[in-house]
């Protein structure tokens, strides 16, 4: 268990959405946070990226965005650093206490999820398309503690209700727990054909959708843009018929018409997912409270939020 104060934390992609965690963790006075990105600051950023300023445009997104991170809190020692995750070998990471990828592939946030798996690291990860967000957990096998009401024994006349437990809403405990958590790669490995139809229609639709545009992304490099929707929309019309059918599932399970909610960097959907999983970094720092397990998953276009553990230990 590490502490939050006394916790290194790598924070990948500095677009709105590690925007969004950077100011979250850093207000909340974690040690130190080191923000990586290769890419520069461009135009679309001024939408959602606070962080760095509009004259920052051609400049490198995490050094640009040190100063602003820093005087929120000059407590904690931000840093940055202009390497590409992908290029980074084992033992980069094992500098650090938690490892947050944002704005990255599939595979991208599959490798890193691995190395910080085998090491012991715990490991977030996060993108936007739009309207649609999500935040993934792995802390390993993780221990935290929980604040309950202390259960007392009754003040009954009779014997048999005198040796009840009940909680004394006054005086409280902490109860030691454990939970263990799975790879993203085994999430998305997951067999969902054998599911029933009743099981289907409980299971988390934007975990679909989302793998609709992680094949977009995969395919072409980048997200689907507003610019270029209608060729887009297009082209994730047919991936939403090749995922569907790969994954076993019927192509009119869900409505393709999200197709149209998932280009850009939305602020408030980044401000939302952002909010989560600075939560859930906080938490998992500290060791307190129930992390959640393993998926948060949102939609805008509904204003829906949904956690679901999409591989169950």
């Amino acid at each position: 268990m590490c502490w939050l104060r006394a916790s290194n934390l790598l924070l990948v992609g500095l677009g709105g959405l590690g925007a969004e965690v950077c100011k979250n963790i850093v207000l909340a006075g974690i040690k130190a946070i080191t923000l990586m990105d290769s890419e520069c600051v461009t135009r679309d950023d001024s939408s959602s990226q606070f962080l760095a300023a509009r004259e920052d445009i051609g400049k490198n997104r995490a050094t640009a965005s040190v100063q602003r991170a820093q005087n929120l809190n000059p407590n904690v020692v931000v840093s940055s650093d202009e390497g590409n995750v992908c290029d980074k070998p084992e033992d980069f990471f094992k500098q650090f206490d938690i490892v947050c990828v944002t704005c990255c592939s599939v595979q991208t946030m599959m490798h890193v999820n691995q190395i910080c798996h085998e090491a012991g690291i715990k490991f977030f990860a996060g993108d936007i398309y739009g309207f649609y967000g999500f935040s993934f957990t792995d802390l390993n096998e993780h221990s935290y503690v929980e604040e309950k009401p202390k259960k007392v024994k009754g003040s009954s006349a009779t014997d048999s209700e005198s040796k009840k437990l009940k909680a004394d809403p006054t005086e409280t405990v902490f109860v030691k727990k454990t939970k263990t958590f799975h790879r993203l790669k085994e999430c998305f490995d997951k067999d969902w054909s054998t599911l029933t139809e009743k099981q289907l229609k409980r299971s988390p639709y934007v975990f679909f959708i989302l793998r609709v545009l992680f094949k977009f992304h995969d395919e072409f490099g980048r997200k689907p843009k507003a610019e270029s929707l209608e060729n887009d929309g297009t082209e994730l019309e047919r991936l939403h018929n090749e995922v569907f059918t790969e994954l076993g599932l019927k192509t009119d399970l869900i409505d393709s018409n999200y197709t149209q909610y998932c280009t850009g960097e939305l602020g408030p959907t980044c401000a939302i997912v952002g909010g989560i999983m600075g939560q859930e970094i906080i938490k998992a720092a500290s060791g307190r409270d129930a992390p959640l397990d393993n998926f948060f998953l949102y939609d805008g276009v509904d204003s829906l939020g949904m956690v679901d553990c999409i591989i169950r230990s």
